[in-house]
């Protein structure tokens, strides 16, 4: 329990720095909020390892549970404006942690799996805009929202690098080693197409549902339990 509360402030400590080094960012150096937003919801992702310290599940859900309420009322409120870039609809701050919720409770009894799962919307998501927005040319559309054949390549080599680092280099992974490369690109190729058909945000749901999906029946077809 002792160890699970160091943890519990720990998490705390390192997303509200990274919300304050993001504001800074935007008010002193001019920083644009795409780019604050990105940062933020990487660093979200990334507090996907400190699950790997905790020993209480109800522990270990607290701060993305907590930041479900955090980012309703910042995105009602405008609270942190190095997330919110104004937009109504645009509820994917508030649809990661949800997602990010539901699977570390599906999957805590293989943790390794849970940071894999929320690796591809992490890093792919982030990387798939800023190429997409700099290079992107082959454009289509998808209920409204645009989306670029080079951000989707982006999201699916990012998802896949970000997604077989943990898997092979987590000691409790049950595909640690090389068998992770062909499971992450599995991972990484589902997450490519349904964020490619997600609108509004829903990627932030979808996206991790997915990835949980493949690793779970990977994990079956080795017979090993999740």
């Amino acid at each position: 329990m002792t160890r699970d509360i160091l943890v519990l402030i720990l998490s705390y400590v390192y997303l509200f720095v990274v919300l304050g080094i993001t504001e800074l960012l935007r008010r002193r150096r001019g920083y644009s909020v795409e780019f604050t937003r990105k940062a933020i919801h990487i660093a979200a992702g990334m507090t996907a390892y400190f699950l790997l310290f905790f020993e209480n599940r109800w522990i270990g859900i607290i701060p993305s549970v907590s930041f479900i309420f955090i980012n309703a009322l910042s995105y009602w409120r405008g609270t942190f404006q190095a997330m919110e870039t104004g937009e109504r609809g645009q509820l994917g701050t508030i649809y990661f942690p949800i997602s990010f919720t539901v699977v570390a409770w599906l999957l805590w009894h293989q943790r390794p799996l849970v940071v894999a799962a929320v690796m591809p919307m992490t890093w792919g998501d982030a990387f798939a805009a800023v190429v997409g927005r700099r290079w992107g040319r082959r454009k289509f559309m998808v209920l409204g929202s645009s989306r670029s054949l080079e951000g989707s390549a982006a999201f699916l080599v990012t998802a896949w690098i970000s997604t077989v680092l943990p898997l092979a280099l987590i000691s409790a992974s049950p595909f640690s080693g090389l068998p992770a490369v062909p499971v992450a690109l599995g991972v990484a190729a589902a997450a490519t197409l349904v964020e490619a058909v997600s609108p509004w945000g829903t990627d932030n749901l979808t996206v991790p549902a997915v990835s949980t999906l493949v690793l779970v029946l990977a994990c079956g077809g080795l017979g090993v339990g999740a």
